[in-house]
């Protein structure tokens, strides 16, 4: 079991530079097996750590950890434009996908329409999607009601109980007030019934609304609602829906979330205060 105290030792190692495995494993008194285990566990749970393999599959094999400068996650122009952009956002109409969508390449991007009614949308393919996740889910939410979402009659938190039960990491980043209480006592149930936070929430008012699977895809959604626009621009209710695969791009939209959820309250101590509101 991976200790705080630990935690800390190896963070303050790789801080200072690059660390080789066994230097790290050498540094815990541990074997190279659980130090891996460690900084894994460290990468998913607070994306501080990153890793490269050199040599891969050969005797002489060399795993290198490093610290993810999140400070420096741009390596263009336009990326650091959009990223102000989401940073200064607040509700989701402050940033459109699609300014994101339109710098991926053509054959590693894929964008649909799904028309919205009072009683239903159209499949999304969401659940299949989110089924395929193997080890960390990343969650750009506002008051978390992607819980409620229900596809082929099968329930998000169904899909979120499965991931939490297979050791998946899945940390939430969206506001935790009022008005949210319900959707995140749902959500954060996951935890108490298997006895471990496999669920974390951090708070923060940001514009996307979306996941981030893995290292392989980023799926985003964009609402278009008619009262929005004049008369006659926009006839019906619209999901505009986005995926990435661009390694690139998947990536950059990782070190996005944990600049935003490193810097974020906690959403259990959002919730803890906000109980005290409700007994006044």
């Amino acid at each position: 079991m991976l200790e705080k105290e630990t935690e800390q030792q190896i963070l303050s190692f790789v801080y200072k530079q690059p660390r080789t495995m066994q230097e790290i494993a050498f540094l815990i008194q541990r074997n190279w097996r659980t130090a891996d285990s460690y900084v894994e566990k460290i990468s998913k749970e607070s994306g501080c750590l990153n890793t490269r393999l050199f040599r891969g599959g050969t005797r002489g094999a060399l795993k290198i950890v490093f610290w993810n400068n999140t400070e420096k996650i741009h390596s263009s122009e336009f990326q650091e434009r959009l990223f102000k952009r989401i940073e200064q956002g607040r509700q989701k109409h402050d940033f459109s996908p699609f300014e994101l969508y339109s710098y991926v390449p053509d054959e590693r991007r894929r964008a649909w329409r799904a028309s919205y009614t009072s009683e239903s949308v159209e499949k999304q393919d969401l659940m299949s999607l989110l089924s395929s996740c193997q080890n960390q889910l990343l969650v750009f939410t506002g008051n978390c009601s992607f819980i409620n979402i229900i596809e082929e009659d099968i329930p998000m938190l169904n899909i979120l109980q499965e991931l939490a039960h297979k050791g998946v990491s899945i940390k939430v980043l969206g506001r935790v007030d009022i008005a949210s209480i319900s959707n995140l006592q749902r959500i954060l149930a996951i935890n108490y019934g298997l006895g471990k936070e496999a669920i974390e929430i951090r708070h923060a008012e940001q514009p996307l609304r979306g996941f981030v699977i893995d290292e392989t895809v980023v799926r985003l959604k964009e609402e278009l609602k008619p009262q929005n626009y004049r008369r006659g621009e926009l006839d019906v209710h619209t999901i505009l829906l986005y995926e990435i695969y661009d390694v690139e791009w998947v990536k950059w939209m990782q070190n996005v979330f944990w600049k935003l959820f490193r810097t974020s309250l906690s959403g259990q101590k959002r919730l803890e205060d906000l109980r005290t509101i409700q007994k006044l």
